[in-house]
């Protein structure tokens, strides 16, 4: 289990049960990140919560059992949400949090999440020492008490939600649909939507261990969409199985992306915004810097992972970023803490203020084509040293301007390179990928 990074993209990732995701690891895991994060604080707390997958349990308990060891007194927030226990960590002022989930992964997966008392995810120099320490000492932490259950974590939760995002808001006359995805989000969603006034209407709000993320949530929005025809209702919304994302479905049973959540809450807030900047990773189309660029509003580019949205947000201390997932953020109005909740109630809230229905304020975003190629190579080199290759690049960017974009890059797993041209013309743009992995096949010996 040595020789490659612990920590991903998201935590620590894989099948439950196996390499760094036994009960033994997770515990170890838990006594060398109390150890990293702990300082020299005497009394030191921690608080751990599961999405509702049937391994959550007992890795939160092995967790619990390491950070005990560590000297932490550890609560546990039970089923919620990842971003539910982050606010939770910072609001309640716990030294430390750690989520067992994995997010819109299936049910069999599973994953560590851990946080600063900031609610923040740790810094990549935290992972490391943290990694550092756990190969040196993979010993289970066998003793200590399991985390004590407060019910009331929950409810703070909720009550935040209502009052903070929710506030002044009347649902009152809606029809909202939430898709929970059998995850984190079952208990708190719907009666956050109920609470502010909506017939709310709950689907796979009933986690059983196997079933999060199972033909549903956002990565399966399909039966939401039947849904919210069948009843008519104004909005639906869809959840990942820990909460972070969000993507709407409008009253016609059209899906509202994360692109278009940007659209609407970049162009309903963004004129009033000293800094007119929204972050969208490099993944979103250029359709939204078009529909953006209408109301003044330009649009800062990172890359890939909402790690990335976070950094530049807080770097630039700027108040809306997110990816097409449906990872959206809020700045320090949700203390740089994705939740899908929050982010379906801000939409909500422009809906209400403007009296137009979720179809008209998305359709401000229209996505433009794009054609993919993918082109089977022999050899691998960097793409930006090799002059043909660039200049070909170069010459489409310039034709298609500002409204048009390249991406090539390799499959990390298979001999292929990705060619992907994005641009307003879908003629234009299919004959530019195509004389594109021409080219490719011609220099990497296809």
């Amino acid at each position: 289990m040595t020789g490659t990074r612990i920590f991903g993209t998201d935590g620590v990732r894989g099948k439950a049960g196996e390499g760094w995701l036994t009960a033994g690891c997770v515990s170890a895991l838990g006594r060398h990140a109390g150890a990293v994060l702990g300082g020299k604080k005497a009394r030191k707390t921690a608080l751990v919560g599961h999405d509702g997958r049937r391994s959550g349990p007992e890795l939160e308990a092995a967790l619990a059992r390491g950070l005990a060891e560590a000297g932490y007194a550890v609560e546990s927030a039970g089923l919620i949400s990842t971003p539910g226990l982050a606010l939770l960590t910072r609001l309640r002022e716990f030294d430390l949090g750690g989520m067992i989930s994995a997010s819109h992964n299936p049910a069999e997966d599973n994953g560590v999440k851990l946080f600063g008392p900031s609610g923040r995810k740790l810094s990549d120099d935290e992972e490391l020492a943290i990694e550092a320490r756990l190969v040196a000492d993979t010993r289970a932490s066998e003793q200590g008490a399991p985390p004590t259950l407060d019910p009331l974590l929950e409810q703070a939760y909720l009550t935040y939600l209502v009052d903070k995002a929710g506030a002044g808001l009347s649902l009152a006359g809606l029809t909202v649909v939430v898709d929970c995805s059998h995850g984190g989000s079952s208990r708190v969603a719907p009666r956050v939507f109920g609470r502010l006034g909506a017939r709310t209407i709950a689907l796979h709000a009933e986690p059983d261990g196997e079933n999060i993320n199972k033909g549903c949530g956002s990565t399966h929005p399909e039966a939401l969409q039947a849904e919210v025809r069948r009843q008519g209702a104004q909005v639906g919304i869809a959840l990942d199985g820990d909460g972070d994302r969000c993507l709407l479905v409008d009253e016609r049973g059209a899906l509202v992306d994360g692109d278009a959540i940007l659209t609407i809450c970049g162009r309903h807030d963004g004129p009033r915004w000293k800094d007119k900047r929204v972050v969208a990773t490099v993944m979103s189309n250029k359709g939204l810097q078009r529909a953006l660029r209408d109301v003044g509003v330009s649009v800062l580019t990172v890359g890939v992972g909402d790690r990335h949205v976070v950094e530049a947000l807080e770097r630039d201390n700027l108040p809306l970023g997110g990816e097409q997932s449906g990872h959206i953020v809020f700045g320090r109005d949700n203390y740089l803490i994705g939740d899908g909740i929050y982010t379906a109630l801000r939409v909500l809230r422009v809906m209400v203020a403007t009296g137009r229905p979720l179809s008209e304020l998305a359709g401000a975003y229209r996505a433009f084509p794009q054609v993919l190629v993918n082109v089977r190579v022999a050899r691998k080199p960097s793409l930006s040293g090799i002059p043909s290759i660039v200049a070909a690049v170069h010459s489409i960017e310039r034709e298609l301007g500002d409204d048009g974009r390249v991406l090539l890059r390799y499959s990390g797993t298979e001999p292929l390179a990705r060619v992907m041209v994005e641009g307003p013309e879908h003629a234009a743009i299919q004959s530019h990928a195509q004389g594109l992995a021409k080219l490719l096949a011609t220099e990497l010996g296809a």
